[in-house]
């Protein structure tokens, strides 16, 4: 039957008839020969729509509008505009009693008072009404806003009978929902509010439940926004509320008021156009099957008509709409809440947060996406932490559309423990997937498929399916378990009959809980049997309960379950397995947690005494109740001794409210407790996502988020179809995960109970996220006490403080924390933490430079600039010590900036990272240091000392600009002295060059200042000693053969480059002087020539990189070095190029006509090996060459020798002779190279013999040292000393050079230093040639 009720007041009465015979209105068509046979059972049914036929059996006048129609049982009630309720037959029939007029019914606060007060005014009517079953009753909404519930006293419906409650704060109702299985009536406000409320058990009051409301801090202008509730729609497993507006926009809310949607995001939006977007108006609307589906009547508003002039726009009449949604496995199946996957089932596919575990064996997935939700796959891995969490993605299972066909929708599904395999009810039978094989298994005999209609939901246990299920044929409730890896079959299936409808099935360890219709719940035991080839799984039962003196209707549990929790946490049982096996049964009734334990009361049987299979289970106490408001429930049944407070835990989920924990509290050291502590403790925590799962062990909670976003297409006006397509909201379904543990620490120290708390958190300090926890609760305190407007009487800021200081990560979390918090709330954290002073000298003493210098830029805030320079000072030779050159950096600009004023923020991170492993000489890779100056284009007299390192582009950039003078940087330049100087004195060159090429400093000119002090050599053995030592150079050998052989003779000069440079290796010693000399040849002036050693890098960098651009003259220059020219000149070119090019990892060979003609005897080719083997990584060679240039240019012959020596290259040894024959040196130096040269040489024959040849080779050269030596004559008129001092003027070729594009050649940022040559270098030229001489040039000229 169907009434109809119109706006005169008729209700007009259908009844439906199907017509007789097999006449449908629309019949599937299959093509020939295609599987699906009309020989199914029901197909009719399922496939093709009936025609039906609407015939009106009776007109019913009530003589006034009709306002709420509503079905009660096997009777219509009707509420009518005049205030009278009329209960009628659904056969048309009024029962012969008059109508009730409300203005008889009393109305009171509760059900006890004796006598109610009776609604006073005249045109009292209802507005708005729904029957609760469940609460035998209906709520109502009354005319003028009050809202209600009226309940008949007796069985029997007359006005005497009827009392009404009502609550005293809603006078604005407009409509009323009402959700059976919590006993819930949402009524919706007039101010866009919804409140809802619950009947008390006891006096019969209207309580207040909860209020669904949007809050400013969501959404800023709501108040304007909504306008009043118009429509609230329970879904059909009463797990969610639909709520809509006046104003447009509808929002989705969990039974106890967590907001799970909201549109509101996306309707009041504007378009990229500036055009205001439409909310979407619902006139009516209505759930679909299993909430998969909600209908929709939208009726927009007249405004459409102004934004969309066309007449054939579709979006102005109202149409109907479908949206879809996706839910939660636990909404209908809760036993799968002792999983850690999250599943999400749509009306035909699942969503998974763990799709991952499939894919170790194949990376790639595909997916189809549902239509809401933007997501995307990703790469997966093996099932951990990490997939759990993992990217936002979901990985989407496509139901098998051969079990759809018949069976849609889906009613249950489950994922197993591992979360690889899957199983799906619908509508009869059930089928299931491997993640693994991405197959589906359905039931091969289609009949036995249709035969068995799940009830009570399914569950995996090992590798078996366990389903309650009614057996259609046989009109039998039974409890099934199939095999996964067996064919679906029954054949297969082990099949246990029932005495009662299940409804509520769950597995804990191996029993299966049922709870049945008839208010009982049964346990079984659950075991693997092998029979012969097959293997099945045994049922037996273990136990029945009653339950029905506590459950008033079985439809009112929500989930049942088996856990090991109980309100004695296993120290004060006598025996330890009995807290193992103290199975509690967790029933959730209408939202009410309660828990029956097991009596241990009675006598305790010993259990070896007696057949585990018959051991007689004991009986369980009366139920108590645990918490109110209950949407899920979390337990585990795994151990870990370690996380036994997470592990034994009980996690609720209270919508709203946020979650519970039931959290055990452990002695500390096994003592005896206390008797009057109690061992559990209810802790409440808010969350800010909708929990789905709880990872035990990882203190994480995993949900799903809803955003709902603009859908801004830029659709063409004309379009109707994507006209509809802008009416829908544009919904993103994310995976998402949060960190709960903070707000459990927060609780126990509110709680005093810091012992507990500092086991937890030690139990938890090995995960990742460990020290964000820790900044979290610090974080959240200090915003409410320090923002807190009325004074606190307890603070807990400082019991946070001193719980943090346990651990070691203290420093660093207090930090982190002051530097994201706002600089007004420092003083009150640091009051509580300690002083800032204090801390920072604490992070100096534990070597962690990088908080120490967070905690600078606190100090730089909050004392005066000369303490924040004391303590950068101070670490900033701390870092120069450790060689931590990013922060060195900073701490220069820092220093800088404190001195200037300049900076009141932190200095920001440079992008340019620290060359990795490089020793901060991987620059010189991009960079030929070339000793070479052309005679044509550089004018003799220009010459004068260059700055030859370029400075970095990095934060010490702006130091030696035009402020060059101030005083900060003549501070922070003496520190870098200091600094250098110390690194000579304990010869530590790798060391010093690593500091100098990543901090830009001017090595070459500082050097030149302490030639004669601090960059002398004062022993030469200990520094060739530890130059071997810090550079991986082995010290050499000589080789048994070679005593005897012509090598020692010096016709070889040993030691090479490398293997390619073989050639050079074999030239006569007569042919290695005729390649030194070529200088001379060159016709050179001595005056240029002694200007050699002082040559400018820079020049001669900028001709190597621009030598492509220059013309294939430059390219012969440098490949061809032993090719006499006459314009140009090479020292060493062979080293330089294998520097700067790149061909094979940076070598080259030097091919040389006579080296074909060689040939090799057995023994040279073995002294060659044994060469190669004393050599040191190629690396250190680099670096050992460009240190060797650098002392080269200023001036440190004495450092150069010592290189040589290490390098056992004869041509270094005549390149510094010829330097000193052409030049005037320090008589001093050369007296200290002298002496030096002859301690290595006693030092060689007594210990290191390997040294001996090379020695022996280089006499000639030593014997001209020493006639030198002698013959020195100290000028007073020039000492070289002062040059070094002079500052410097570029030489026009020079600025060309350096401004040249060939500096931009130079990658920024390549590797490591090479990023920091290109800015400083501008600026160093700008200073350059503002600076004016200070102490005079010297044009020299020694003849």
């Amino acid at each position: 039957m169907i009434a109809v009720s119109t706006a005169n007041g008729y209700i007009l009465f259908f009844h439906i008839t199907s017509t007789r015979g097999d006449k449908y209105l629309y019949e599937p068509v299959y093509p020939k020969g295609s599987p699906q046979m009309k020989g199914t059972p029901h197909f009719k049914e399922e496939q093709c729509a009936p025609a039906l036929t609407l015939e009106m059996r009776k007109v019913l006048d009530l003589q006034a509008p009709i306002t709420s129609l509503q079905s009660v049982l096997e009777d219509l009630l009707v509420a009518t505009s005049d205030g009278q309720l009329h209960l009628i037959h659904w056969e048309g029939m009024t029962n012969g009693k008059k109508a009730i007029n409300l203005s008889t019914v009393p109305f009171s606060l509760d059900l006890q008072s004796s006598r109610g007060s009776f609604l006073g005014f005249a045109d009292v009517h209802i507005r708005d009404m729904e029957y609760c079953a469940t609460l035998d009753g209906f709520a109502v909404v009354f005319n003028d806003g009050k809202v209600g519930f009226i309940t008949p006293m007796s069985s029997r419906f007359t006005a005497e009978q009827l009392h009404g409650v009502w609550p005293q704060d809603v006078v604005d109702g407009t409509c009323v929902a009402v959700n059976n299985k919590y006993r819930l009536m949402a009524f919706g406000c007039a101010s866009g509010s919804v409140q809802v409320y619950t009947i008390d058990n006891t006096t019969g009051a209207m309580l207040l439940s909860h209020k669904l409301e949007l809050t400013a801090k969501q959404y800023p202008d709501i108040w304007n926004k909504t306008g009043a509730v118009k429509l609230v729609r329970w879904s059909p497993d009463n797990s969610v509320v639909m709520v809509t507006w006046e104003c447009g926009g509808f929002s989705l809310w969990s039974v106890f008021g967590a907001q799970l949607i909201c549109t509101l995001g996306g309707d009041f939006a504007y378009r990229s156009d500036g055009t205001k977007k439409d909310p979407l108006k619902i006139k009516s609307m209505s759930w679909g099957a299993e909430g998969y589906h909600l209908w929709v009547i939208s009726g927009c508003g007249s405004q459409n008509t102004e934004i969309e002039p066309e007449p054939k726009s579709i979006v102005k009449q109202p149409g109907i709409l479908l949206f879809q949604f996706i839910k939660s496995a636990l909404t209908i199946n809760p036993c799968m809440s002792n999983q850690e996957q999250v599943l999400l089932q749509g009306e035909d596919r699942l969503y998974l947060n763990c799709g991952e575990a499939s894919q170790t064996q194949n990376p790639r997935s595909s997916s189809v996406h549902y239509k809401p939700s933007s997501l995307a796959e990703g790469g997966f891995e093996s099932q951990s932490l990490s997939t759990l969490l993992g990217h936002r993605h979901w990985h989407v299972v496509q139901i098998s559309s051969t079990y759809l066909e018949t069976n849609w929708p889906i009613r249950f599904s489950a994922i197993d423990k591992l979360g690889q395999n899957i199983a799906v009810v619908g509508k009869f039978g059930f089928a299931h997937y491997s993640l693994l094989t991405k197959k589906w298994k359905l039931f091969g005999n289609i009949t036995q498929e249709q035969n068995m209609i799940v009830t009570g939901g399914l569950a995996w246990w090992n590798d078996f399916i366990v389903l309650a299920c009614y057996n259609i044929s046989d009109r039998q409730e039974e409890l099934r378990v199939y095999l996964r890896t067996s064919n679906l079959d029954n054949a297969f299936a082990h099949i246990t009959k029932a005495q009662a409808e299940t409804l509520l099935l769950s597995v804990f360890r191996d029993m299966v809980v049922v709870f049945r219709a008839d208010c009982s719940i049964c346990l079984y035991s659950i075991e693997k049997k092998s029979e012969g080839p097959n293997t099945t799984a045994g049922i037996q039962v273990l136990q029945e309960v009653s339950m029905s003196r506590y459950i008033p209707h079985p439809f009112l549990v929500v989930s049942v379950t088996l856990t090991s929790v109980s309100t004695e946490n296993g120290i004060t049982l006598k025996m330890p397995q009995q807290a193992r096996d103290a199975e509690s049964i967790m029933l959730n009734l209408a939202g009410q947690l309660i828990m029956m334990q097991r009596d241990r009361s009675g006598p305790q049987i010993r259990e070896k005494d007696s057949n585990p299979n018959q051991r007689k289970l004991l009986p369980f106490c009366p139920p108590v109740v645990l918490a109110q408001s209950v949407e899920n429930v979390w337990t585990t049944c795994r151990a870990n001794k370690q996380k036994r407070h997470l592990l034994e835990a009980l996690w609720l989920s209270c919508g709203g409210a946020g979650m519970k924990v039931w959290l055990p509290l452990f002695p500390r050291d096994h003592r005896k407790p206390h008797s009057f502590l109690s061992q559990r403790i209810m802790l409440p925590f808010h969350i800010n996502i909708y929990p789905l799962a709880v990872l035990f062990e990882d203190a994480l909670v995993l949900g799903a988020v809803n955003d709902t976003v603009l859908y801004d297409s830029l659709y063409t006006r004309s379009s109707a179809r994507e006209q509809l397509e802008v009416l829908f909201p544009f919904c993103v379904v994310e995976r998402t995960s949060q960190i709960y543990l903070h707000h459990i620490l927060r609780q126990l120290l509110v709680r005093n109970l810091g012992e507990q708390a500092l086991l937890l958190a030690q139990s938890c300090s090995a995960l990742p996220y460990f020290p964000h926890v820790l900044e979290l609760m610090l974080h959240e305190v200090l915003e409410e006490e320090a923002t807190s407007r009325e004074p606190i009487p307890d603070p807990l800021l400082p019991t946070v403080a001193k719980f943090i200081t346990e651990f070691p990560l203290f420093l660093q979390t207090v930090v982190h924390c002051a530097r994201k918090t706002e600089y007004a709330l420092w003083n009150y954290l640091f009051a509580a933490v300690g002083n800032p002073k204090d801390l920072f000298e604490e992070c100096l003493m534990a070597q962690d430079l990088d908080t120490a210098a967070s905690y600078l830029i606190i100090l730089q805030n909050m004392e005066v600039p000369a303490v924040s320079r004391q303590h950068a000072t101070l670490l900033f030779n701390t870092a120069l010590e450790q060689g931590k050159w990013d922060l060195c950096r900073h701490m220069i600009r820092f220093l800088k900036a404190i001195g200037s004023g300049e900076s009141e923020t932190p200095p920001s991170t440079p992008t340019a990272q620290e060359p990795s492993s490089s020793g901060g000489f991987e620059f010189f890779r991009n960079r030929s240091i070339s000793l070479s100056q052309s005679a044509d284009n550089v004018p003799a007299s220009k010459f004068s000392l260059q700055k030859t390192l370029s400075m970095p582009s990095g934060p010490s950039g702006k130091r030696w600009s035009k402020d060059s003078d101030c005083a900060e940087n003549m501070y922070i330049d003496m520190m870098l002295w200091r600094h250098a100087r110390r690194l000579l004195e304990e010869v530590r060159l790798k060391d010093l060059g690593c500091f100098a090429a990543q901090l830009g400093f001017e090595l070459i000119s500082w050097l030149c200042k302490e030639r004669a002090r601090a960059a002398r050599v004062d022993n030469f053995v200990i520094a060739l000693k530890r130059l071997h030592k810090d550079f991986l150079w082995p010290l050499p050998i000589i080789p048994a053969s070679s005593l005897s052989s012509p090598f020692k003779n010096g016709k070889l000069r040993t030691g090479s480059a490398s293997l390619c440079q073989v050639g050079e290796q074999l030239l006569k010693s007569q042919s290695a002087d005729r390649f030194l000399n070529l200088e001379i040849d060159a016709g050179l002036s001595n005056v240029q020539r002694s200007q050699s050693w002082l040559s400018n890098i820079g020049p001669t960098h900028h001709e190597i990189d621009t030598a492509s651009s220059q013309g294939p003259q430059m390219q012969d220059a440098f490949l061809s070095p032993l090719s006499n020219r006459g314009d140009e000149c090479s020292i060493g070119s062979a080293t330089d190029l294998t520097e700067s090019s790149s061909m094979v990892d940076g070598d080259w060979t030097v091919v040389d006509e006579s080296f074909s003609t060689l040939s090799l005897t057995q023994s040279e080719l073995e002294h060659i090996s044994m060469e190669l083997a004393s050599k040191g990584p190629h690396k250190s060679q680099v670096q050992l060459r460009y240190l060797l240039h650098i002392f080269m240019e200023a001036g440190c012959l004495d450092w150069c020798i010592v290189i040589g020596l290490i390098l056992r290259e004869s041509s270094i040894i005549n390149q510094i002779l010829v330097i000193i024959q052409t030049t005037e040196v320090d008589g001093e130096m050369l007296q200290n190279i002298k002496t030096g040269l002859h301690a290595v040489d006693r030092w060689a024959s007594a210990d290191c013999p390997g040294y001996k040849p090379f020695l022996n080779i280089i006499k000639p050269q030593l014997q001209k040292l020493s006639e030198i030596t002698e013959e020195q004559v100290h000028p007073e008129a020039f000492q070289p000393v002062t040059v070094g001092k002079t500052p410097e003027q570029t030489s026009p070729r020079a600025e060309e050079s350096r401004s040249s594009s060939g500096h931009g050649s130079i990658p920024q940022g390549e590797v490591g230093g090479s990023g920091m040559v290109s800015g400083k270098e501008e600026n160093t030229t700008r200073a350059e040639e503002e600076e004016t001489f200070q102490d005079g040039t010297y044009d020299c000229c020694v003849s």
